[in-house]
């Protein structure tokens, strides 16, 4: 009797713990999200009969990216304002027939982001940098952040938090340094 009750427990743990390793991990939603949006641009550049074409989709990368150049001559597209796109760019232009490739196939742009940071792992550590909202007469409560975030924060905003051990003593900082958001 006590090694039926055993097995049983034992057969269940083990359906648990597979069940468990089915389910799909949470996705960050920053996760590559400077690639993405990067992709997004470049597909919109293309015509809809042309997206199958891998050398229409590298010439629409140069044209989304380049300026002019290549190598140390490179130069940004004036049409990049942010600096986090321009870098992402200057990942782009070396390794355009690799991201065509898939790209030409109709590979959702996440894959597409996922499959490049196999190869190259900074293509998905590129972010954009984080938005605190501030409405009008209201203080922001950095408190609902997570350290990360507010150390994030802080480095945005080229200050460094030493002797900062504890959440508030991030806090504390972030609230000084307030003025320095651009």
């Amino acid at each position: 009797m006590a090694v039926r009750i055993f097995v049983v427990l034992a057969v269940l743990t083990c359906a648990c713990l597979m069940a468990q390793a089915k389910k799909e991990k949470v996705v960050d939603p920053k996760e590559c999200e400077v690639c993405i949006a990067n992709l997004e641009s470049i597909d919109n550049i293309l015509p809809k009969e042309k997206k199958k074409n891998r050398d229409a989709i590298e010439d629409a990368i140069g044209k989304h990216c380049t300026k002019s150049g290549a190598g140390s001559t490179w130069k940004a597209s004036p049409n990049l304002t942010n600096p986090r796109d321009v870098k992402m760019c200057y990942y782009f232009e070396p390794i355009k027939r690799a991201i065509s490739q898939p790209f030409s196939t109709g590979m959702p742009k996440a894959k597409v982001c996922k499959r490049l940071m196999q190869s190259n792992p900074e293509i998905c550590e590129v972010k954009y940098p984080i938005k605190v909202e501030k409405k009008e007469g209201e203080e922001v409560d950095y408190g609902k952040l997570r350290v990360k975030q507010l150390k994030t924060i802080l480095d945005q905003r080229g200050v460094r938090c030493t002797g900062c051990t504890e959440k508030s003593d991030f806090v504390k900082k972030c609230q000084e340094t307030e003025h320095l958001d651009l």
